[in-house]
């Protein structure tokens, strides 16, 4: 006869049974919370998590923090560019003008612009536009120190000749390099936000001023930009006009078919031709904005929107 379990023996075997899935799953809580407080001390020691640094990254280069920029930085910069620009035209035009004054008061603007500057609120995750914040300032005081070394002979013989001398000057040389380095910068912040807007721009582009005009043909007015920024900075051109004028020169210059003709293959040989001739101004790209760029996505600037 097969014997029976008794009430006691299967009250035992219940009790084992139960103990050992409460022991499993004390072993498994266990680990989980090990792995949360291993995870948590990571995240401490290095200030930040996956979740961190994708918000990090989708704050950066946000519409405001260019407008502000644009308003704090480049334009107080491009003011002083513009008083130096027309301070040499008009020694050029009038040999009567005292140089030595007008040298003084370059100084003082460019002392009173970096003040201004240098207050600004750059926003850490934007590095872009902290580097070119970092250029422009720099970019002033050699300005300043090279246009002050010049004041007590600033009247002495031509005009052309204080020019020439400033030009050749070291500090100023530099000021210029990184006055256009920090132009590449910004306009390269522009394309940072403009591929959060727009996943067809990449955030990451192969820029050249080597580029084919096939390719160039068809790429974003804000890569375009980008690429004439760069061209300008090669080339150590600061004048009048900006990067977007300079492109809308070149488009207007192959909607014309000129540049089929002469058998021009590059951006930089076309940019080459236009601005040996003289051919861009400020504002053209204002003038051409309707005809080629209506549906281009910019950033809301007033260098690119003309007044109301």
């Amino acid at each position: 006869m097969e014997k029976r379990l008794s009430r006691m023996d299967l009250l035992f075997a219940l009790g084992f049974l139960f103990m050992l899935i409460v022991a499993v799953g004390a072993f498994f809580y266990g680990v989980k919370v090990g792995s949360t407080e291993a995870e948590s001390r990571y995240t401490q020691a290095n200030g930040t998590t996956d979740v961190a640094v994708k918000a990090q990254t989708a704050n950066a280069y946000q519409l405001q923090d260019l407008v502000s920029f644009y308003h704090t930085v480049f334009l107080p910069y491009r003011e002083f560019v513009t008083e130096w620009q027309d301070a040499k035209a008009k020694w050029l035009g009038d040999a009567t003008t005292d140089r030595s004054s007008a040298l003084k008061e370059l100084v003082k603007s460019a002392e009173s612009k970096y003040d201004e500057m240098k207050v600004a609120y750059i926003p850490p995750v934007s590095p872009l536009l902290k580097q070119s914040q970092d250029q422009y300032l720099k970019s002033l005081k050699l300005y300043r120190d090279s246009l002050s070394d010049r004041v007590s002979k600033g009247n002495d013989g031509a005009a052309s000749l204080l020019i020439e001398q400033i030009a050749g000057d070291a500090y100023y040389k530099e000021g210029l390099k990184l006055g256009l380095a920090a132009q590449e910068q910004y306009y390269d912040s522009m394309v940072q936000w403009a591929a959060t807007v727009n996943i067809d721009i990449p955030n990451n582009p192969v820029g050249s001023t080597s580029l084919g005009l096939t390719s160039w043909k068809v790429l974003p007015l804000v890569l375009k930009n980008r690429i004439s920024a760069l061209y300008l900075q090669e080339q150590s051109i600061q004048g009048a006009f900006l990067p977007q004028d300079l492109t809308a020169r070149i488009d207007t210059f192959l909607a014309s078919g000129q540049a089929e003709k002469m058998k021009l293959k590059s951006v930089s040989s076309v940019a080459d031709l236009l601005v040996q001739t003289d051919a861009v101004r400020g504002g053209d790209f204002l003038g051409a904005k309707d005809r080629f760029y209506s549906k281009q996505l910019v950033p809301q600037l007033p260098f690119f929107f003309p007044d109301n």
